[in-house]
């Protein structure tokens, strides 16, 4: 103990200029909106390749299963070539049934947090790749999340277990709209509000994405109903839903680009 007050008494002239330096440092990248925008690029390139490095390895160790996901979906996408459509009980996305209106890229999740209340991924896919701000991620089995922020290489996604997003979602069988919404507890489920009374909900009804946003086209696949109660005092359900992506084991992903988005917002605004 002793050492080290005698280290700091010696040193005390250029530890107080370091954190002066520091403070003047994050004074600066706070105030100024282009060094910001600098430190945050170099930021997400450092953890970036550093969470790469990391997933390779963890990767290595999980091809099994993951094998395992791309032969099921393998399996669909020939199914689907060789009939004219899947069966309704499938959950496993068709990306030719959005035409030309949505461009995909796939790309893999080299970091993944589902136990906070505003849970993030990050993929390996940024600005170099065309990678946007609000373009929707998928899995082969569902919805994902939406992109946030990108680097040169690198892109940071909220996730649907993130207590910040709405997404519009509706009943698959009916095409009543809700508002899906995660209550923060459990990672198996989202909860789906706005449900009118009048809808036909039932336990093991499918919800899917209503395509009422310019993220995510209609019928990507969300979850089932576990089960739901009814507001009483405003006339909507109260929905859980069981999500078909297990949020937990997340590596590939499609990224969902509309193609037709600028020119959709341009009309809405009377350009």
């Amino acid at each position: 103990m002793q050492q080290i007050i005698n280290f700091l008494i010696r040193n005390k002239n250029f530890l107080l200029f370091l954190l002066l330096f520091g403070f003047s440092l994050l004074f600066t990248i706070q105030t100024h909106t282009y060094h910001k925008s600098k430190f945050i690029n170099s930021a997400n390139f450092l953890t970036g390749g550093v969470y790469n490095s990391v997933n390779n390895i963890s990767s290595y160790f999980n091809l099994k299963s993951q094998n395992q996901l791309l032969s099921e979906e393998n399996k669909n996408l020939r199914s689907l070539l060789s009939n004219s459509e899947i069966g309704t009980d499938s959950i496993f996305i068709d990306s030719v049934t959005f035409r030309n209106a949505y461009r995909f890229f796939s790309a893999n999740v080299i970091k993944n947090s589902y136990s906070l209340n505003n849970n993030i991924l990050t993929v390996n896919k940024g600005r170099n790749d065309s990678i946007k701000q609000d373009f929707g991620v998928i899995s082969s089995k569902g919805i994902i999340g939406i992109i946030d922020k990108t680097s040169s290489n690198y892109a940071t996604v909220i996730s649907i277990l993130n207590a910040t997003t709405s997404i519009s979602a509706q009943l698959k069988k009916t095409n009543h709209l809700g508002s899906l919404k995660w209550d923060g507890n459990d990672s198996k489920f989202t909860q789906l509000t706005d449900i009118p009374k009048i809808a036909p909900v039932q336990i093991g009804d499918t919800i899917i994405t209503s395509g009422q946003s310019f993220i995510f086209p209609k019928g990507v696949p969300i979850g089932v109903i576990e089960n739901f109660n009814l507001d009483q005092a405003e006339n909507y359900y109260e929905i859980n839903v069981r999500l078909f992506n297990d949020m937990t084991s997340i590596e590939h992903v499609y990224i969902i680009e509309n193609v037709n988005k600028d020119e959709i917002t341009n009309l809405l605004r009377g350009n």
